[in-house]
């Protein structure tokens, strides 16, 4: 018995070594077919045919459009004023070297526009620049030459000794929406033919206040593309490699003046229409409707009759402008022309600002609950030159009384009777002044400061603050427009609830 019991042993440990040898042995077998090898051969992840598809249109448009886009080198012999220009928070992507007293090199980014060397830019990429140098994608050099400018829009028009390039291809920025996913192509930070992707983050951003002037239209689409210093006067294109803006600016943080989330850019439609007239003419022929615009919120929509807000109110009209002409008043709701909605009043610069002097606009107008049509013809800025606000004043005298100043707690606002001195020194021949203004009331959230003065109250003239109190108190519940002058100057129609 234990003799069997030893055999048996021994044959389970024959077959023991035998099975570690085939194991090691196949081991070095395995570790020795890899010795050569670093990673694994297979990918961890087989993208499947949607996937790839969508990849492969980032790359293709990136490879496609590159060669369109070209760097800009200029030497001005100034400071940079740009700082000091613009709001705090926002910078133009265009880095200077400030040490440099006198003469300083900038850079910025173009885009190739028509084959025989012309090239849209940023104004305030070339603005001022004794020399322009450009730099294609395949590092060939050029010194180029200003066609033209256009401060209002910063756009700009340069030109190159040279054909047979690389134009790029305009899209349709009408058509975009939020959420679209976009690239923005240029040369950041000196960095040659960076190329990011992101999303349109928003349409229509009149906010930044970037070009200080009243005729400025500012109607920037804004992303979240990484764009910083040096994409200025680059493209923003869709994933058809279509260009539908000019990257122009950037929400900053202040200091390091370097992206931080938010990029903005000129509707291609816009820039468009700039560049062939300086083409052209060398210069722009913009019309001019001649009025002073907002958007229509909830409470100036309720206030005159309509359902939701929509459209662009007439703030003001401007004697012997374009609109004075055409019976359009104070108050009028701009509804659409030619047929578009308009809803921003970016929206209806931009779209005005793409026509010239002597074009004839059709627009939709609502005014006291009707829907009426009126044509005008658009004059050119020259015309509008030192034109000044209209006013239909009413010889009326103001309303003698006791009271002269009364605070309505229900919408938060403290108002106070004018003397005939006062009225005359702001040249007014009525109106109620606002002295005090409760933080988030109703009157605090549309916008009514200490200083302003009301005019008027649905249409009729206040000169007394006890009239302007009846009124408040006859409309509770409902919302009444107010016509104000501002601090500046300024006639504003703005709507406002009272509670009930």
């Amino acid at each position: 018995m234990k003799s069997k019991n030893l055999i048996a042993a021994i044959v389970f440990l024959v077959i023991g070594i035998i099975s570690g040898a085939i194991i090691v042995t196949e081991f070095d077998l395995i570790k020795n077919s890899n010795a050569d090898n670093i990673g694994t051969e297979n990918s961890p992840v087989t993208l499947n045919s949607d996937v790839q598809a969508f990849n492969n249109m980032f790359t293709e448009v990136a490879e496609k459009v590159t060669p369109s886009i070209v760097q800009i080198l200029v030497v001005v012999e100034r400071k940079n004023q740009f700082k000091d220009m613009i709001p705090e928070g926002f910078e133009f992507f265009f880095p200077f070297d400030e040490n440099i007293p006198k003469e300083q090199q900038g850079g910025g980014s173009g885009i190739i526009i028509k084959i025989d060397g012309y090239i849209l830019t940023n104004n305030h990429v070339i603005d001022g620049a004794t020399q322009i140098e450009v730099t294609l994608w395949d590092r060939r050099t050029y010194q180029a030459e200003l066609i033209g400018a256009d401060p209002l829009t910063d756009l700009a028009v340069i030109k190159i000794d040279e054909t047979n390039l690389p134009a790029a291809y305009f899209g349709n920025s009408d058509e975009l929406k939020v959420g679209q996913w976009v690239m923005a192509i240029g040369n950041p930070l000196a960095l040659r033919s960076t190329v990011t992707a992101g999303i349109v983050s928003a349409l229509g951003r009149n906010e930044i206040n970037l070009i200080k002037d009243t005729y400025g239209v500012e109607d920037y689409i804004q992303t979240d593309a990484a764009i910083n210093p040096g994409n200025s006067g680059g493209a923003l294109v869709d994933l058809n490699g279509a260009v539908i803006g000019i990257n122009t600016a950037i929400a900053t943080n202040g200091y390091s003046q370097s992206y931080i989330g938010y990029g903005f850019a000129i509707p291609i439609n816009l820039a468009k229409s700039v560049a062939e007239d300086i083409i052209e003419d060398g210069q722009i022929s913009r019309g001019y409707i001649g009025v002073r615009i907002s958007e229509v919120d909830d409470a100036t929509a309720k206030a005159v009759g309509l359902d939701k807000p929509q459209g662009v109110m007439v703030q003001e009209v401007m004697k012997d402008g374009a609109a004075s002409e055409e019976d359009i008043k104070a108050g009028d709701i701009i509804l659409k022309i030619n047929g578009k909605e308009m809803n921003r009043a970016s929206e209806l610069q931009s779209f005005v600002a793409r026509h010239r002097a002597g074009d004839k606009l059709d627009l939709t107008i609502y005014r006291d609950g009707n829907y009426i049509n009126r044509t005008i013809v658009l004059k050119s800025r020259e015309e509008d030159k030192n034109i000044t606000a209209v006013e239909t004043v009413k010889d009326i005298k103001k309303s003698q009384t006791e009271i002269n100043t009364i605070t309505i707690e229900s919408i938060g606002l403290t108002v106070k009777n004018l003397t005939e001195t006062e009225l005359e020194k702001i040249d007014l021949q009525y109106g109620i002044a606002i002295t005090d203004v409760k933080l988030y009331s109703k009157a605090y959230k549309q916008n009514l400061v200490k200083g302003y003065i009301i005019m008027e109250i649905n249409g009729e003239q206040i000169s007394d603050v006890e009239e302007f109190k009846n009124v408040i108190d006859n409309n509770k519940g409902k919302a009444v427009l107010l016509r104000l002058r501002d601090t500046a100057g300024n006639i504003a129609l703005i709507g406002l609830e009272i509670p009930n």
